[in-house]
């Protein structure tokens, strides 16, 4: 299961019993999730989302907070999109509960960010909108360089009263051009994560990211980018150790790209990355030698978890002792 997955399913179970906090996380749902259409001149409320789990929680909390009971249609995946979707539609009654959550004003117009009485209720009621807004169209990607806790927006309004509901519970997010929200920084994303329900996948992602974090040292070596590690002895010793390794753990499962790529890194110890994509047949680029060495070592890595043995690390201290004590 993914991470966005994991997310969606912990929030999706989370029961708050408040009225107001059970209203600002559906209608965020229902704003975020679809809006308000026009079916045969009547106000109807629709909302779609990817899972029937979030669509029959979505239904219940509208008959249970408004009286109305809505109708789930299961939506085929089409040529524009992947997977299928559960639509959650209100028609009889739709313009009612439209007003009833703050979808339409005074004036039968449409809103076009969120009503103002979520954005300034209580952190109850701002962790909620985001939890809403997050089942309807967010993504968690993995703890790196590119990680975002990110949610698709309906409209630049939506998006910046989004943003300010964050800032009101303490967290920084920034709006993009889709629209698009987007909490980047590592610990806002935990904190975020904490603050809509979703505690279990928060720790760990958070440990997940510490974990790469400690590897990212010898990753680098590994990568031979950094110029002062380029013509490292030490660099040179533990990159090949972790190589040695990963084939030692691996044994026949290696794919044959990714034999050759530690085969070279073996066979010339002390070459540039950019000197072992040539010494390959056809020739590589530098980048396509680092990253096929990276997927040997995490296929290592990873089965050496799941076997419950030592990993790649494990024979970077013996060899640099080896080296140390050869030199010596």
């Amino acid at each position: 299961m993914s991470l966005t997955a994991d997310v969606k399913a912990e929030l999706i179970a989370v029961r708050d019993p408040r009225p107001s906090v059970r209203i600002a996380e559906s209608t965020a749902l229902l704003r975020f999730a679809g809006g308000l259409h026009s079916i045969a001149g009547r106000v109807a409320v629709e909302a779609e989302v990817d899972s029937p789990i979030a669509a029959k929680r979505i239904a219940r909390d509208i008959a249970e907070i408004y009286g109305v009971r809505p109708e789930i249609a299961h939506v085929q995946a089409s040529g524009s999109r992947d997977g299928d979707f559960f639509a959650v539609r209100v028609i009889d009654g739709g313009e009612t509960l439209a007003r009833q959550t703050g979808l339409l004003d005074a004036r039968r117009r449409p809103v076009r960010g969120l009503p103002n009485k979520l954005t300034t209720g209580t952190r109850h009621d701002l962790a909620a909108v985001w939890r809403g807004a997050f089942i309807a169209t967010g993504t968690l990607s993995e703890p790196g360089r590119s990680a975002a806790l990110a949610i698709t927006c309906p409209s630049g309004a939506a998006a910046m009263a989004l943003v300010g509901a964050a800032h009101r519970i303490g967290i920084a997010s920034k709006a993009r051009g889709v629209p698009r929200v987007v909490v980047r920084e590592p610990d806002a994303i935990k904190g975020m994560l904490v603050a809509m329900g979703a505690v279990g996948t928060a720790s760990e992602w958070d440990q997940l990211r510490q974990r790469r974090e400690v590897r990212a040292g010898v990753n680098r070596l590994v990568n031979f980018d950094d110029a002062n590690l380029r013509r490292s002895a030490q660099a040179a010793v533990a990159a090949c150790a972790r190589v040695e390794r990963a084939l030692e753990i691996l044994g026949d499962d290696v794919p044959e790209h990714l034999r050759e790529a530690g085969n070279l890194r073996l066979t010339h110890r002390d070459a540039s990355l950019d000197e072992l994509g040539q010494h390959a047949d056809p020739p590589l680029t530098k980048d396509a030698v680092a990253g096929r060495i990276r997927r040997l070592l995490a296929m290592a890595d990873k089965r050496a978890e799941q076997d419950g043995i030592p990993g790649t690390e494990a024979a970077v201290a013996a060899a640099e002792a080896a080296e140390a004590a050869r030199t010596a």
